[in-house]
């Protein structure tokens, strides 16, 4: 997913590699201006506001976004005794968030002994994603983590033959579905409702979150567990897919123009990282 995650070019697993006489070292780091207002909201508060935030991108992980110390409120962050050593930035001080009533602890950190190449981030402080009350960009509520300016979803419209058979069984047939191209993933085909086979598809007790797409539900097809998905109100910049239905090639059988689909790689979501784990309830919060 964008730059670091998922297959992107700085990720464990890249789809593609860099074309050059030598390999590059095993783990690369990118940090780079967010070039946007970033506010966090705490204990009912702003806690803090810059348009002097600097995003880091590092191998398996989300975005994470670092304000300047003197955009954060004084008195809102206090030091604890809880130290943990980063791999390649060295020395990180975990600090207690605390405003008013609320106090969230280990819940914001800060480098304290940075090497002479990652002097960018000196004097900066991330907060943890979850444990804050929310993140703006302006005054639009940010969900999941920062901006990753590095992640694209592409949706096209398109007249190839897609027909979906769980066995015997036609589920979908149409010549109308959407290709959904999103980075760091292979593309993924979405097909209207109205080619689906009546009660073809079983809804399931189930739900996911992504930042880019909103809610997703899952259905079970014929006693194929998670066979397909959709996101019923898709988030406005994916509206060309809401409510329609993508399925799951290893688990039913999907044709284009004839030929049948396989799971690539990069269509396998990756575990969420260790920066946090997408909840449900934070979406349904935002709506």
């Amino acid at each position: 997913m964008g730059l670091s995650w998922q297959q992107g070019p700085l990720s464990a697993h890249p789809v593609g590699r860099f074309l050059t006489p030598d390999p590059l070292p095993e783990r690369l780091l990118y940090a780079e201006p967010l070039r946007r207002r970033l506010r966090v909201r705490f204990g009912g508060e702003w806690i803090a506001d810059s348009e002097d935030v600097v995003l880091l991108h590092e191998p398996g992980r989300y975005p994470v976004a670092y304000f300047p110390e003197a955009a954060i409120d004084p008195g809102v962050l206090e030091r604890g005794d809880h130290v943990t050593a980063h791999r390649d930035l060295g020395p990180t001080e975990w600090l207690t968030v605390h405003r008013g009533d609320a106090l969230a602890r280990r819940a914001a950190w800060r480098f304290t002994d940075l090497p002479s190449y990652a002097d960018v981030l000196r004097g900066r402080v991330a907060f943890a994603w979850h444990p804050m009350e929310a993140f703006y960009e302006e005054d639009e509520r940010i969900t999941g983590h920062a901006a990753d300016l590095y992640h694209r979803i592409d949706i096209r419209r398109t007249s190839r033959h897609l027909v979906v058979r769980a066995g015997d069984r036609v589920v979908a047939d149409t010549t109308a579905p959407r290709a959904l191209y999103e980075s760091g993933f292979a593309p993924r085909w979405y097909v209207p409702r109205g080619d689906i086979a009546p009660a073809a598809l079983e809804p399931v007790e189930r739900q996911t979150f992504c930042p880019y797409k909103g809610l997703c539900s899952y259905y079970d097809i014929g006693g194929r567990e998670l066979a397909a998905w959709s996101y019923e109100e898709a988030w406005p910049e994916v509206r060309l897919i809401s409510n329609y239905v993508s399925f799951e090639p290893d688990k039913v059988d999907v044709h284009l123009d004839g030929k049948q689909l396989a799971l690539e790689p990069g269509q396998s979501v990756v575990p969420h990282g260790i920066d946090r784990d997408f909840d449900v309830d934070e979406v349904l919060a935002n709506t």
